[in-house]
């Protein structure tokens, strides 16, 4: 049986969950609001051996690294130590995102064929969708071919909100201010 710390932590976007290993690697980042699709994705992912949530305030310092994060030291998350079920192709994807700079982005089909799988955008896309660490393995820098913000499963505010955080040239959220105190 896997024990998995889970932990929350206030942003400017909403609160986070995070979840890690006992060997301080994170397994999970999520807003608290999509807390269901986190406990399907650990459930798929875990099944074998199994896992238990146990509740820590803080788990390794992660969320306190995740602070840093939000507060400007975007470098930070590139130093965290994750890990991740899934199959062999999403973890290839998710490993993939990790490699696309702080600042930048990347199209669907442009990170198929850093894979080497020219054409497989859907599925780049599908593994993309499924990315059980939010942030840090930072599936919010992928967007469509014509330069547009696709699905994002935090919601497309908040991808806007990181991509302008982390200093994506035009990605600066209308009205700033006001979608913040929405969310």
């Amino acid at each position: 049986m896997l024990t998995l710390l889970i932990g929350k932590m206030p942003t400017p976007l909403g609160e986070l969950l995070v979840v890690a290993d006992e060997q301080g690697c994170l397994r999970s980042v999520e807003w608290q609001e999509f807390e269901g699709r986190m406990q399907r994705l650990l459930a798929l992912h875990y099944a074998k051996p199994g896992f238990v949530l146990r509740e820590v305030v803080n788990p390794h310092g992660l969320a306190s690294a995740l602070e840093a994060y939000f507060s400007g030291d975007l470098g930070i998350i590139d130093t965290l130590p994750v890990a991740t079920g899934g199959t062999a192709f999403q973890r290839q994807v998710w490993a993939a995102l990790r490699t696309i700079p702080c600042g930048q982005t990347l199209s669907y089909g442009a990170l198929a064929q850093q894979l080497g799988v020219p054409g497989a955008s859907r599925a780049v896309g599908t593994a993309n969708g499924a990315n059980p660490i939010s942030i840090v393995v930072p599936c919010h820098r992928v967007i469509g071919a014509n330069g547009t913000l696709t699905g994002y499963a935090g919601g497309v505010n908040r991808k806007q909100w990181l991509l302008h955080h982390e200093g994506v040239p035009g990605r600066a959220p209308a009205q700033h201010k006001q979608q913040l105190s929405l969310l």
